[in-house]
Parts: C-alpha cells; structure tokens; sequence
C-alpha cells in the first residue's frame, strides 16, 4: 500500500466520511502547496497538547477553565446540559443562550455499556450544590438514548430546588409537513405553544 492509500485510509476512518470523500481531500492536499499540508499535519500533532477539558464544565479548551466558564457577564443561575463538547459551539452559534454549560460526555445507552457513572452527572450534582444555579436546561439529542439521559437526569433534579426544563422538540422552521417524520409530529403537538384563545 503506497503513501496515498494510507493517507485514504486513514481520513476514511474519520466520522461521516466514507473512502470516496477522503481520496477528494487527499487529492486536494497533494494539489495544495506543501506548506498547507505541513500546517494542517503541525495541528493535527499537536491537537492534544494544546486542547484539553475545561475542569469546570467539560467542553473543549486551549485554557483551563474555558472562556465561557470565566466570563463573568454570562448568566451564572442556567446551565445548559449537553452531551459532547461539541454541543457547546451548535448553542453558542445560535446567540440566544447566555448561561454556562455542562457536557456529559455522552449519554446513557446500556446497549454499549454506557450506564450514569460513565458520565459527568456526579459532576453536574456538585455544581449545583453550590446554590447560585436556579435551572438546569436538558438539550440532549431527541434519540432514544438522550431521552433515557434526560430523564434519569430529572429525577436525580427532583430533590434540589433547581428548576429542569428541556429544549422543545418538533418541526424545524422552513419544514414541509409532509417531509416529517410521525415521531417529529407527535412531539410537535404535546409541545405546541398557545396562540390565543387555549388556557
């Protein structure tokens, strides 16, 4: 196997890309200056030396504790519970979310012997026993096993005076009714919200 196949072999094992994608972005490396490829090879190498955990909330940082955790003109009394760090970024492109986040790692899914001890729940428990946080939103996956997090999440909420709220689930704005799926449309009506008229 020549250098080209190893270098296709191994951006193909890479997540959401298959063998055709990665032979495109090999090509594109070898079309490139070989500066550009030097550069891209420097941060791959060094990725982990330079990124690490925020030891507050767990998502990705270059300084620990991260920027978000740090920022004093953030909303200290929410946090948002996510289950990758790379939840954070999605919530924070939004701009609509001010308060500070905590990552899971994961979420709980006995199948692949993920059970609540596996993730940062201990950790979530102990920030809220500091008592400046008065809500806790849920914004795991609407998967099966997000919604099995979510719930074990409020009850083990139940005995704090933390409000738990979740993220609404439902059509995506711009959606065709007739694209969507009968999961989609039945969490879309038992979280419809009140126009006029319904008490």
């Amino acid at each position: 196997m020549n250098a080209l196949d190893q270098l296709i072999d191994a951006i193909a094992r890479l997540p959401g890309l298959g063998r055709k994608s990665a032979a495109r972005i090999s090509h594109h490396l070898l079309q490139r200056d070989a500066v550009e490829a030097r550069r891209l090879a420097d941060l791959l190498s060094h990725l982990h030396e330079r990124i690490r955990r925020c030891s507050i909330c767990g998502s990705y940082t270059e300084h620990d504790p991260c920027t978000i955790c740090t920022d004093t003109g953030r909303d200290r009394s929410t946090v948002c519970v996510v289950e990758q760090p790379q939840d954070v970024s999605v919530m924070e492109r939004s701009g609509e979310y001010h308060g500070l986040y905590h990552v899971l790692g994961g979420v709980i899914a006995p199948i692949d012997g993920v059970g609540p001890a596996d993730l940062s729940i201990g950790a979530l428990l102990r920030r809220l026993g500091g008592g400046d946080i008065r809500e806790v939103i849920l914004a795991t996956n609407p998967t099966v096993e997000g919604d099995t997090t979510a719930l074990y999440l409020a009850r083990q909420l139940e005995e704090t005076d933390v409000a738990v709220s979740r993220l609404a689930l439902g059509l995506p704005v711009g959606g065709d009714l007739e694209y969507a799926d009968r999961l989609t449309l039945a969490r879309s009506l038992r979280g419809r919200t009140s126009l006029r008229g319904i008490e």
